[in-house]
C-alpha cells in the first residue's frame, strides 16, 4: 500500500535527521556564563534569562530568580478597543535552564474580588473564566505553534495551531484559539492575590519535542482574557482580524542557547477490566490491555504508535435528532485521532471533509465501536514539506468486517500561510462487495494581499465497479476584515463521489454559494458589535434539476458583557426529497419538492456570571406542515468545585402525515475534588427512542503527569450515529476501570506539582 511504503521510507529518513541546525544568520553562541544572549532585534522581542536551576514554581514570584528577567508589559487590546493599551497591567518574565523554559506572570487587577475562576477540570473550556495563553512557535516557521492556557486556579488546557488556524481548521474569532486534541506534559501553579493573580509555568523542552540547540529563536505570543470586561489583551497580533492564531504576527523569543534535552519519548500502557452487555446479548467480561508510544524522530517529526487501542475514557456524544435528509456531523473526540490531527485537514466545503477519522473504529450508522488492532501515525515536517501518515487496522465485529485504513497527507508551504497539498486515502475491507475504497485529492490555500484568500480543491474516489461521476471540485474566494466578511464559492460533486473515510453531507450537486457579513461597531453604550449577514446557496443536481436552495438573513448584536443575540430573520428553503424520508417511526415525508420558510430568535445571557443561559425559538413551515423548536440551555457554577449544565429541546411536528413530539434533554454535573480528581455525570433523555434515558458516570484521577485512573459506567450509546433518518440505536450497559501509566524519562515532576497533588 502506498501509505505503508511512504511511511517506511520517511521513517528511515527521519531517524537520520538532524535535531535542528543552528540559525546561520545569527552570531556565534556566547559563553555559558552570559546571563542574556543578545541577538538580532524584532518589533516584539522578549529575552529569556539563563538560570542554573529551576525557580520556585509555587504560583508566586517571590523567588529572587524571577527578578533577573526583564518583564514584558506592552499588552494591547484586541477587544473591545483594537490597539488601545490594556486596561489592566500584565508582567511576564521568562527564565530557562538546560531542560525547560519557565514563565512567571503577574496579572494586576484593580478589582481582584471580581476575578472569574470557576473551572478545575483539565482541558475544559475556560471561556467563563479569566485566563492566560502562551503561544510557542518552537520551529520559528510562522505557521504552526503550541498553545498553553491556564486560569487563576492553575487549571490547564493546551493544543496546537496548524497553518495559523485554530479549532476545526478555521480562524474565525468566534471559534477556539487552538485545536485541543494535543496534550502536553507541563506544570502550572497560580495564586489569587490582593492586587490580582500570579502564575508560574514550567514547559520541558521535550514536551515541545525540542532537542539540543544553540542561539534559539522562537515565535512567541501571549493573550490575557479578562472575563468581567470581555477584554482580550495580546502582546502581538492584536488586530481583530488576527488574534493569537496568527502565528506569523507573533513576537520573537531570543536568548535561549546551549540547551540539552532528550527527544520526546512517552510510553503509555493501559489495563482495563469490567463488563459489557448489549441489547440481545449476554454479559461479556472485559479484561484487556494495550500500549501507546509517542516518539520524536526529530525536532519536527513525531511518531505515534498504538496497540489494541481502547477509547473507554472518551466522552460520550450528546444525543441528537436529525431533522434533515442529510448526515449529521459529530466531531471526533478520541485522543489517538485528535493528536496532531490538523495536518490531515482537507476541507472541501462547510463541514465536509475528505478525511474524517470517525469513519474508523465506529460504525457510522449504529454508532457501535469496531475494535482497533493498532495503528501508526507520523506527523510533522521533513525537507520543507508538512506531512501526515496514518495506518490503522480494525478487526471484524458483528456486521463490520475487518478493515485497514491508510492515509497520506503532504503539504508544501507557499508564501505567507499559503500552501498546496495532496491527500491519498486507501481503505481495504473484508466485505467482498466493497473490498476497497480509494480517495485522492489536491488542494490549495492562497493568502492574498488586502485580506483576500482563495481555497480550491479537486478530488476523486474509486471503488469496485466505480461509474463516472466520482469527482468533487470547488473553489472559493473570501475576504475578511474588521468591517466586512464575504465568500463566493462554486462546487460540483458528482453523483457517485464516495469517500468512505470522509464526510460528505450531500452528493450530486452543482452548487453556487455567496455570503456577506457586515460588522459595524456603532458608538452605543454597552454595545460592542452588530452583524448583518445574508447568504444564498443554489444547488441543483448535476443534470440541473432542483435539489436544494436556501436563502437566509441573520441579525446579531454583541454586548460588552458577553451577551448576544443571533437571530435568523428569515430562512427560505427549497428541498427535493427523492426517496421517502422516515422522520419518526411510521411517519414518512413523501417524495416531492418542498418550499418552506423558517425563522429563529436567539438570546444569550451575559457571560460574566455564575449562572448563564441561552435559548432559541425556531418556527415556521416544514415539509408541507409546521415545526416548532424551543431550546433552553443553562449553566450554573456555584463554586470552583461544582458545576451544572442542563439543556432541553422541544420539537413539535404538525405534518400532513401525522402530529408528534420529540423531546431531548440532558443534565451534566461536574464535581472537582481538586485539579487532579474529577467526577462527571451526564444524564440524557431522548423520547424518540423506546428506552429514552441514558447515563454516563465517570471518575478521573490524574495521579501523576499524563497518567490516569478512570472508573466509568455507561448505559446507552457512547457514540452517536452519523446517518440520516435516525436509525434505531443498539443499547449497551458498560462498566470499566481503566488504568494508564505514562513513562517519560525527560519529565521531572516539580516539587510544587507534587505538593499540589497531595494537598488539593
Amino acid at each position: 500500500m502506498l501509505s505503508k511504503i511512504c511511511f517506511v521510507a520517511l521513517l528511515s529518513l527521519s531517524l537520520n535527521a538532524d535535531a535542528r541546525p543552528p540559525a546561520a544568520a545569527l552570531p556565534p553562541a556566547p559563553q555559558e556564563t552570559t546571563r542574556i544572549a543578545q541577538v538580532v532585534r524584532f518589533d516584539h522581542q522578549a529575552e529569556a534569562v539563563r538560570v542554573d536551576h529551576a525557580p520556585s514554581l509555587n504560583g508566586t514570584l517571590d523567588d529572587s530568580l524571577w527578578q533577573s528577567a526583564k518583564p514584558i508589559t506592552d499588552f494591547r487590546q484586541r477587544e473591545p478597543h483594537e490597539g488601545d493599551p490594556a486596561t489592566e497591567k500584565t508582567e511576564v518574565r521568562i527564565l530557562y535552564t538546560r531542560t525547560a523554559v519557565y514563565f512567571g506572570i503577574h496579572f494586576y487587577d484593580s478589582e481582584p474580588s471580581r476575578i472569574a475562576a470557576t473551572e478545575l477540570r483539565r482541558d475544559a473550556s475556560q471561556d467563563l473564566d479569566d485566563h492566560f495563553e502562551v503561544l510557542i512557535d518552537s520551529n520559528n516557521d510562522s505557521r504552526d505553534a503550541y498553545l498553553f492556557e491556564v486560569n487563576p486556579l492553575g487549571t490547564q488546557s493546551d493544543g496546537l495551531i496548524v497553518d495559523e488556524f485554530g479549532a476545526r481548521g478555521t480562524a474565525s474569532p468566534e471559534d477556539l484559539d487552538f485545536d485541543s486534541g494535543w496534550d502536553g506534559v507541563w506544570t502550572s501553579e497560580t495564586r489569587i492575590t490582593s492586587d490580582g493573580w500570579t502564575a508560574t509555568i514550567e514547559i520541558p523542552f521535550s514536551t515541545l519535542n525540542f532537542t539540543q540547540s544553540k542561539d534559539v529563536v522562537w515565535g512567541l505570543n501571549f493573550k490575557r482574557f479578562i472575563r468581567r470586561k470581555n477584554e482580550q489583551d495580546l502582546w502581538s497580533a492584536y488586530r481583530r482580524a488576527f488574534g493569537i492564531v496568527k502565528v506569523s504576527q507573533a513576537g520573537k523569543l531570543v536568548g535561549i542557547t546551549n540547551i540539552g534535552s532528550g527527544r520526546l519519548f512517552v510510553v503509555k500502557p493501559y489495563a482495563l477490566g469490567g463488563f459489557d452487555k448489549q441489547t440481545g446479548t449476554n454479559v461479556k467480561a472485559l479484561h484487556t490491555g494495550g500500549l501507546d508510544i509517542k516518539y520524536g524522530l526529530s525536532s519536527k517529526l513525531v511518531l505515534n504508535l498504538t496497540g489494541n487501542t481502547d477509547f473507554a475514557d472518551t466522552e460520550v456524544d450528546l444525543e441528537q435528532f436529525n431533522l434533515t435528509p442529510f448526515k449529521i456531523f459529530i466531531p471526533e473526540k478520541r485522543q489517538f485521532f485528535l493528536e496532531n490531527a490538523g495536518i490531515f485537514d482537507f476541507d472541501i466545503g462547510d463541514r465536509d471533509q475528505l478525511f474524517f477519522s470517525r469513519q474508523i473504529g465506529i460504525d457510522p450508522v449504529t454508532g457501535q465501536q469496531v475494535p482497533v488492532n493498532g495503528g501508526a501515525k507520523l506527523t510533522g515536517s521533513l525537507g520543507g514539506f508538512q506531512l501526515g501518515l496514518l495506518d490503522v487496522d480494525t478487526r471484524s465485529n458483528g456486521p463490520n468486517p475487518y478493515g485497514n485504513y491508510g492515509v497520506v497527507r503532504v503539504k508544501h508551504p507557499l508564501f505567507g500561510s499559503s500552501y498546496i497539498g495532496v491527500m491519498g486515502i486507501d481503505k481495504r475491507s473484508g466485505n467482498p462487495l466493497d473490498s476497497y475504497n480509494q480517495t485522492g485529492g489536491i488542494d490549495t490555500r492562497l493568502v492574498l494581499p488586502k485580506d483576500f484568500f482563495v481555497d480550491a480543491h479537486i478530488a476523486a474516489t474509486r471503488s469496485p465497479g466505480s461509474p463516472p461521476g466520482s469527482t468533487d471540485a470547488g473553489a472559493a474566494l473570501s475576504y475578511r476584515s474588521d468591517l466586512l466578511e464575504g465568500t463566493i464559492e462554486r462546487r460540483r460533486i458528482g453523483p457517485h463521489f464516495n469517500p468512505e473515510v470522509g464526510f460528505i453531507e450531500q452528493t450530486d450537486i452543482n452548487e453556487s454559494y455567496a455570503d456577506i457579513n457586515l460588522k459595524p461597531r456603532p458608538k452605543i453604550n454597552g454595545l460592542r458589535e452588530l452583524q448583518f449577514e445574508s447568504f444564498i446557496t443554489h444547488s441543483p443536481d448535476t443534470h440541473n434539476n432542483v435539489q436544494t436552495q436556501e436563502w437566509q438573513g441573520t441579525f446579531r448584536a454583541f454586548l460588552n458583557n458577553g451577551a448576544f443575540t443571533d437571530s435568523d430573520i428569515v430562512d427560505v428553503f427549497t428541498q427535493r426529497i427523492t426517496t421517502p424520508l422516515q422522520i419518526y417511526k411510521n411517519i414518512f415525508i413523501p417524495v416531492g419538492v418542498y418550499h418552506f420558510t423558517r425563522h429563529q430568535l436567539t438570546a444569550y445571557s451575559p457571560q460574566d456570571r455564575r449562572f448563564t443561559y441561552d435559548m432559541y425559538e425556531r418556527f415556521g413551515s416544514y415539509y408541507g406542515g409546521r415545526l416548532n423548536q424551543l431550546r433552553v440551555r443553562a449553566n450554573y457554577r456555584p463554586n470552583a468545585k461544582l458545576s451544572f449544565s442542563a439543556s432541553q429541546v422541544w420539537n413539535r411536528f404538525r405534518l400532513p402525515e401525522g402530529n408528534f413530539s420529540i423531546d431531548l434533554a440532558s443534565l451534566q454535573t461536574n464535581y472537582s475534588f481538586n485539579r487532579f480528581l474529577t467526577f462527571t455525570s451526564i444524564i440524557q433523555l431522548d423520547t424518540a427512542n423506546t428506552q429514552a434515558v441514558s447515563a454516563n458516570l465517570r471518575l478521573r484521577y490524574n495521579y501523576r503527569p499524563d497518567s490516569y485512573l478512570y472508573i466509568i459506567y455507561n448505559v446507552g450509546m457512547q457514540f452517536a450515529s452519523l446517518a440520516a433518518a435516525n436509525p434505531p440505536q443498539i443499547r449497551e450497559t458498560r462498566f470499566a476501570v481503566k488504568y494508564t501509566y505514562s513513562f517519560s524519562p525527560e519529565f521531572r515532576r516539580s516539587p510544587a506539582s507534587a505538593k499540589q497533588v497531595a494537598s488539593d
